[in-house]
């Protein structure tokens, strides 16, 4: 972009100037499908000017509360791509043109949004690794930096993602989610990027707009796939528009400051009061995230232009939505549409942190749930928190009786009919508000076991980065501790294990097996958009596989301290005549026998074949 707003402000007046700062979307397209554009102008007293574009035919000026907005429709139906002049008027007299561009699309790249093919790769940049030291502070915004501070700034960046996917791909990860990477000028706390201050900016100890463009272009060269965590919910206190708000009902307002409850099942309750249901929709998430209100057109409009934007410019490949269940249901509904309007395979996971199948199914498009209340949400994928919650605790669990251990897992798949689309669901045992798994789980035996289940089962994985050479964090110890910096990724660093010989032989340990069965899992498509079929657990062993006509895989979860012994013509129907086993671990091919031996605390994976 020529600079930030890319537009160009011509003054000349007799009576004065038109002071127009802001002009969003900064730019647009020729040739969308929604061919209205509305534009936010923002400065001093604008209401005041009238406003005409000889260009355009059809155009439409709204007036706000607030008399330093001006929202102004666009036809582009006919608009060719190339400057468009916007004059503002007082008195009939040209006070102010801006130069607005209209640019060709681009062709997008000919990769998929993401799917069950992939694993995700979860990243917190800050925390990742500092490409760009230059950037660690920045004249514009506050916080600066302090790697000594668990809750600071310790200058991670997108260059340090871009330097280091030769790593990624090593690892096997097909597609990376980030936090967000919007500007967030809270004066602390600000490394989380979760309370944003300019949805159209990149923060600038991030980088800029063009670099995180150039992520996505790295990321496509390789074919992988680059997810934007969108925050639809809240924006921070310190946004510029919630300093200066459009309307009163810009965002949600109380007498006192009101909390949401939290309680995202009110949605899906047959018996929720509407006192609740105001409180959990309109109530803050925390002091410092003022709560957007979803019903006020004029902000539906700029959140759904906002998303087109960043998926047009930067030619990203899919959403992954925060705090989805807190956000208004129906306006959302808009929103979800509009964007796959333009982008109909265009994938879109929505974060609802509930710990039952029920209340998380309801949030997914075509929901047998969500349809008894004649509610669709249109949202394509979800994250499957009950798995989450059988993962961190089946293998710390040795019990063969119907409740524990295994039966976990195997009474949350009983579930999966709930689920109009179960493969595009995301599936993971941690992510960057939970303990880090290799503290649920400090033996590596755990950890392998855990993985390795969560390669095979149905859905999309997703990891959470460090956790493939063995890093720990404790949420108790505070959110700091489970966004530890990857080591390596600062000059400083006396380690650096984004290198084979720079890790200790534990983090080999765990590196090794965990790009063994990555890379494994990018090859086989049973375990990608297989069927499942799955057995009641004995002594607390999981048998299940994942199958399609022409490939077949045979799990054995061994959760037992004990070696079992398993009569493997109880499991003919998995079998399905093939004699032949490909033990993706060891790399060895066996003839299956009658009875087959696994040893205690321990995961197998076969290939299978006649």
């Amino acid at each position: 972009m020529k600079n930030l707003f890319s537009f160009l402000l011509l003054f000349f007046s007799l009576f004065g100037q038109a002071q127009v700062e802001r002009i969003e979307p900064p730019f647009w397209w020729e040739g969308m499908k929604n061919s209205t554009l509305q534009l936010m102008l923002y400065g001093k007293n604008l209401a005041a000017y009238s406003l005409n574009i000889p260009a355009i035919d059809k155009i439409e000026v709204h007036r706000v509360e607030n008399p330093n907005y001006l929202f102004v429709d666009l036809d582009l139906s006919d608009q060719q791509h190339g400057i468009v002049d916007i004059n503002l008027l007082k008195k009939g007299k040209v006070q102010t043109i801006i130069e607005y561009e209209i640019k060709v699309r681009e062709q997008r790249p000919n990769i998929s949004s993401f799917n069950a093919a992939d694993v995700i790769y979860l990243i917190m940049p800050d925390r990742f690794a500092n490409g760009d030291p230059s950037n660690d502070a920045h004249p514009s915004v506050t916080e600066q930096p302090n790697r000594n501070d668990k809750d600071g700034r310790h200058g991670g960046d997108i260059k340090g993602i871009i330097n280091h996917l030769d790593y990624l791909e090593d690892l096997g990860v097909s597609a990376i989610w980030s936090t967000p990477l919007c500007e967030d000028n809270d004066p602390r706390v600000s490394y989380h990027t979760y309370a944003q201050s300019d949805v159209y900016r990149i923060d600038p100890r991030y980088g800029t707009n063009e670099d995180y463009r150039l992520l996505a272009d790295a990321l496509h060269q390789r074919k992988m796939k680059l997810i934007m965590d969108y925050v639809s919910n809240h924006w921070g206190i310190e946004h510029w528009m919630v300093k200066d708000l459009p309307s009163s009902d810009w965002i949600h307002q109380f007498e006192t400051y009101t909390n949401t409850n939290h309680r995202k099942e009110i949605h899906s309750d047959p018996y929720a009061t509407e006192i609740d249901r105001k409180e959990l929709l309109e109530g803050w998430f925390v002091p410092t995230m003022a709560d957007l209100n979803q019903n006020n057109p004029y902000l539906l409009n700029y959140l759904i232009q906002n998303a087109i934007w960043w998926i047009e410019f930067a030619q990203i490949d899919g959403f992954r939505v925060d705090t989805y269940p807190y956000n208004n249901p129906k306006p959302m509904t808009l929103w979800l549409e509009a964007i796959r309007m333009e982008y109909p395979d265009f994938n879109i996971v929505g974060e609802g942190w509930m710990h039952n199948s029920i209340h998380l199914s309801y949030w997914q498009e075509k929901s047998p749930i969500a349809a008894i209340q004649g509610f669709d949400s249109k949202l394509p994928s979800v994250m499957d928190f009950t798995l989450n919650d059988a993962l961190v605790k089946t293998f710390n669990e040795k019990n063969a009786y119907w409740e524990h251990g295994t039966t976990r897992l195997y009474k949350n798949l009983q579930n999966d009919f709930l689920y109009p689309d179960i493969d595009n669901v995301i599936i993971f045992a941690e992510n960057h508000d939970t303990n880090r798994i290799n503290d649920f789980y400090p033996e590596f035996k755990n950890y392998k076991q855990m993985l390795s289940v969560l390669m095979t089962l149905r859905g999309i994985p997703q990891i959470y980065y460090g956790s493939e050479i063995g890093m720990t964090g404790k949420k108790e110890v505070g959110d700091g501790d489970i966004r530890r910096d990857f080591p390596g990724g600062w000059p400083t660093d006396v380690q650096n294990a984004f290198k084979h010989e720079g890790r200790t032989p534990k983090q080999n340990q765990y590196f090794d097996f965990s790009k063994k069965l990555i890379q494994w899992r990018k090859t086989n498509p049973a375990v990608h958009f297989g069927k499942t079929l799955h057995y009641i657990p004995r002594e607390d062993v999981y048998v299940y596989f994942r199958y399609t006509e022409e490939k077949r895989v045979m799990v054995v979860v061994n959760n037992n301290l004990e070696n079992q012994s398993l009569a493997l013509s109880r499991y003919s129907e998995g079998i399905a005549g093939n004699t032949q086993a490909f033990d993706v671990i060891s790399g060895k091919s066996f003839n299956l026998p009658a009875v087959l031996e696994v040893t205690g605390e321990t995961t197998l994976i076969f290939e299978l074949s006649l």
